[in-house]
């Protein structure tokens, strides 16, 4: 519709626009032809006769009648008749009453008139020319209508170019711009194709955005899930530990061994809340790391004997190579804090009898540090689920060995908010842990 909408009205007003102006312009210069050609017969006709009208001067009839019929004899051409005022007829020239073509006056000496046939007006000129023209002016119209018709296309195409891109950018659709020319529709069109693949960027942008919090809310729905889960079953077991203590009922008259345990519950149960606290902190930026010079080996050597014992229970050995001048720009307690979970996680999630090496590989300006734990192996599964708060790769998610399952949650939130970039995946001897520091002369 828009097509042949569009280039029906062009091309019809441009038609219409161009016979007007040839009408008008046919007709204007019609008249001033008439005009011009009237004139320059009587110009002519003076020319022609002005030795007639000067020997008639003064002169009797017999006399005009003689020196009319000398002119006459010497110019055969010409059809004229001499009259009185009153239109008789003095002098008539042979064929003079029979001819029937439009004549022309002149007037003479002694209140005479010349009257002459034969020759054309304006008027008759032009209705010869229009004969004769009416197969050029068809041919002329013929050319104003394909030059219409052609002139009609090279306006609507880029238009209609147009309004196909703009209705493929309403359904969000691939356009291309390689079809648009220089001129200002070309440029119309260049400006909504970039105005379009901005929107279409905003768009990405805002689904990105969506996604996101579609994302986190679902996160924060598992958090809060799962945190209720942690902090109920412990509360729970605690009072009806209470309750059994109150009542005197069975093993629970053994007040001080139960009162050990509900201690030990609700101490697990405030580092839970603690490291609950530490993570909304780290996720809203209301705590800032504070980065310093650090000597890595000597961070490493004091929080490594913490975990000696853990290891040494599970026959398990720690081996560390790490440059006693190595030094890097981080929060230590931080990056201390990171540390500690990487090894605690590290400790418990490998099996007995394995080796849990730490060394780093410099580089020019920053290097990486490794920790690999053998002989176990992250399903990829849940490799991306790893640093999720309270997972847990059994499904019972048991916290009777001690894991609040926030550890590598922690850990992820300490180096995001550093920008240490990390990574974790299986290797052929196990599962990888590793940390871009950078270095600090």
């Amino acid at each position: 519709m828009l097509k042949a909408g569009m280039f029906r009205k062009i091309f019809f007003y441009t038609l219409l626009f161009l016979v007007i102006v040839i009408g008008i312009t046919a007709a204007l210069f019609s008249q001033q032809f008439v005009s011009f050609y009237d004139t320059r017969q009587l110009q002519q006709l003076n020319t022609a006769f002005q030795p007639l009208t000067y020997s008639l001067n003064n002169k009797t009839i017999e006399e005009v009648i003689k020196i009319s019929t000398e002119f006459y004899e010497r110019n055969q051409s010409f059809t004229f008749s001499i009259e009185t005022a009153d239109e008789e007829i003095i002098y008539s020239t042979p064929g003079m009453e029979k001819s029937t073509q439009q004549t022309l006056l002149m007037a003479l000496p002694q209140g005479l008139v010349l009257r002459v046939v034969g020759l054309q007006t304006g008027s008759d000129t032009v209705k010869a020319m229009v004969e004769k023209t009416l197969f050029a002016l068809a041919i002329l119209l013929i050319i104003g209508t394909i030059g219409a018709a052609l002139f009609a296309r090279g306006i609507t195409k880029p238009i209609r170019k147009l309004a196909e891109d703009t209705h493929k950018m309403a359904a969000l659709e691939d356009v291309s711009i390689s079809a648009y020319g220089r001129d200002e529709i070309g440029r119309l069109g260049r400006d909504v194709h970039n105005m379009y693949e901005k929107l279409k960027q905003t768009i990405n942008a805002l689904e990105k955005e969506i996604d996101r919090v579609h994302e986190m809310e679902e996160t924060q729905r598992y958090f809060f899930s799962a945190a209720s889960h942690e902090l109920k079953t412990p509360i729970a077991a605690a009072s009806v530990m209470v309750e059994g203590m109150l009542s005197d009922i069975g093993e629970y008259k053994n007040h001080p061994k139960y009162l050990r345990e509900c201690m030990k519950m609700l101490k697990a149960q405030g580092k839970i809340i603690s490291e609950i606290m530490d993570i909304v902190n780290l996720s809203d930026g209301m705590i800032l790391p504070s980065p310093e010079r650090i000597n890595l080996c000597e961070l490493i050597d004091s929080i490594l004997p913490e975990y000696h014992t853990l290891a040494e229970s599970k026959e398990q050995t720690i081996d560390t190579a790490i440059s006693d001048d190595i030094y890097c720009y981080a929060d230590q307690d931080w990056l201390g804090r990171v540390i500690s979970n990487i090894l605690m996680n590290a400790v418990q999630n490998s099996p007995e009898q394995e080796r849990i090496r730490i060394w780093s590989d410099e580089k020019t300006d920053a290097f990486t540090l490794y920790f690999l734990n053998t002989g176990v192996t992250i399903e990829k599964e849940i490799m991306g689920k790893l640093f999720e708060p309270f997972f847990r790769a059994d499904k019972a998610r048991s916290n009777s060995s001690g894991r609040s399952g926030l550890g590598l949650t922690i850990v992820k939130k300490l180096l995001d908010a550093m920008n240490i970039p990390f990574s974790l995946d299986n290797s052929d001897e196990g599962v990888l842990f590793m940390l871009e520091l950078k270095k600090q002369r």
